[in-house]
């Protein structure tokens, strides 16, 4: 008997971030038009996290899809060392026009782990190159989230995501994001460490993963300041919050002080090919300038600089600053922010706290008996109640947060706010 697609699923397929005892079937998703996810039996869902944060101009998008052609046709891929292509070079030019920061270099990987791996060593080499190897601890902040990988998940908080390998993890330096009165203890853990630490990485504004933790940039600036004293090389993960997801090009836009090391993925190439982006000051790429060989950054990949990925980004980058996408963009922030204000009742009822916004981001967490965590059950009832009224929505454990491509239409982000609302009425129907 021939086994359908679900059985097949079943039977060959491990999905990521997914318990797997009894685990519910994967849908079938057999075409995705704007925001538009359609499965096999006709049915539709509003993809209102844009499938994993990365398809700002929604899928299938027409644009797109006609240069990767042309460029398939051309070169779809070639060796990174020792060969070069226009898409890599045209893409480099274009980035550092825009990247918030004096950056001169880029150096590209395949995504977002890969792209704060390439930062994290990159820093490590810079000390060691200029001599002072001594300089080798890394801060980073307590809720990060960096990636998958082993050097990104040491950087990460310590918690359900890397609890299987704390043991194998290297030693970081975890300090809280400030807040505008912890600044004077942030300073006493750097002063005790100035002469060690290598680098200090952050998300700017906003901790993603770590449940849509948002803070404010006038106190991140302060904590740049001190480590820009103590010459703390500064790495920016804008993997998630670059190009307009913070309601600026980029997150570090809103800040005086600049990273010295930015890394870029997800909404780089409009979620259509896979890709990471680590860019450098030019004091940093002189670090690596040397007649002595063994000061050469050995790191690469195989689909480093692919042509079809730099094509895709140049894509994504033309539409992204099309007069109206950035209309659309500013349209989405203020739906999102009267959205939030129709549900105060909610937090009235003790139903929902800690409403917020960032950008086109809204996030908000439900009211339970048990602690904030990712493994809150109420989050797979509230994708299932989604799914059945039309609605691709994932939260973080309690954490629910919208975060929709910027081709959706205000009738549509419309209903992806009804069905919210539907889902917490739902539970004062329970109560």
């Amino acid at each position: 008997m021939k086994m359908s697609l679900i059985e097949k699923d079943f039977e060959f397929i491990w999905h990521p971030y997914t318990h797997q005892k009894n685990r519910s079937p994967s849908i079938p998703i057999v075409k995705g038009e704007k925001t538009i996810l359609y499965d096999e039996n006709g049915n539709q869902y509003i993809d209102a996290i844009s499938s994993w944060w990365v398809t700002i101009h929604g899928h299938g998008n027409k644009y797109i899809a006609k240069k990767l052609y042309k460029q398939a046709k051309k070169l779809e891929q070639v060796i990174f060392a020792g060969f070069t292509h226009e898409p890599a070079v045209k893409l480099a030019e274009k980035l550092l026009k825009i990247l918030p920061g004096n950056f001169s270099k880029i150096f590209y990987s395949d995504n977002g782990s890969t792209a704060t791996e390439v930062a994290i060593k990159m820093s490590l080499q810079y000390w060691m190159n200029k001599g002072e190897g001594n300089r080798n601890k890394i801060l980073a902040f307590n809720h990060s989230y960096h990636g998958d990988t082993f050097g990104a998940m040491s950087v990460s908080e310590r918690g359900t995501f890397t609890l299987a390998f704390r043991d194998k993890l290297f030693e970081v330096i975890f300090i809280e994001t400030p807040d505008g009165k912890n600044i004077p203890q942030l300073q006493q853990q750097i002063e005790k460490y100035k002469n060690e630490i290598a680098c200090f990485i952050y998300e700017p504004l906003l901790q993603g993963a770590g449940g849509m933790r948002m803070y404010d940039p006038n106190n991140l600036d302060s904590l740049l300041t001190i480590m820009k004293k103590e010459n703390v090389i500064c790495i920016a993960d804008e993997v998630l919050t670059g190009f307009y997801r913070t309601g600026s090009f980029f997150a570090g836009d809103y800040l005086t002080q600049k990273a010295d090391i930015i890394c870029l993925s997800k909404a780089l190439t409009g979620g259509t090919m896979a890709m990471g982006v680590t860019a450098c000051t030019q004091d940093v790429y002189d670090a690596f300038v040397s007649d002595d060989k063994m000061k050469t950054f050995f790191h690469g990949h195989s689909f480093t600089a692919n042509p079809l990925a730099c094509t895709a980004a140049l894509a994504s980058l033309t539409l992204l600053q099309k007069k109206k996408c950035i209309e659309r963009i500013e349209e989405i922030v203020i739906q999102q922010k009267n959205f939030l204000n129709t549900i105060q009742l909610f937090k009235e009822k003790n139903i929902v706290k800690n409403l917020r916004h960032v950008g086109t981001i809204c996030a908000f967490e439900v009211q339970t008996n048990e602690n904030d965590n990712y493994l809150h059950n109420i989050g797979s009832f509230f994708t299932d109640y989604c799914l059945q009224n039309g609605v691709y929505l994932r939260a973080l454990g309690n954490t629910i947060y919208i975060m929709p491509p910027y081709c959706i239409t205000k009738k549509e982000l419309k209903k992806v706010h009804s069905v919210i609302t539907g889902f917490l009425e739902s539970i004062i129907k329970k109560d």
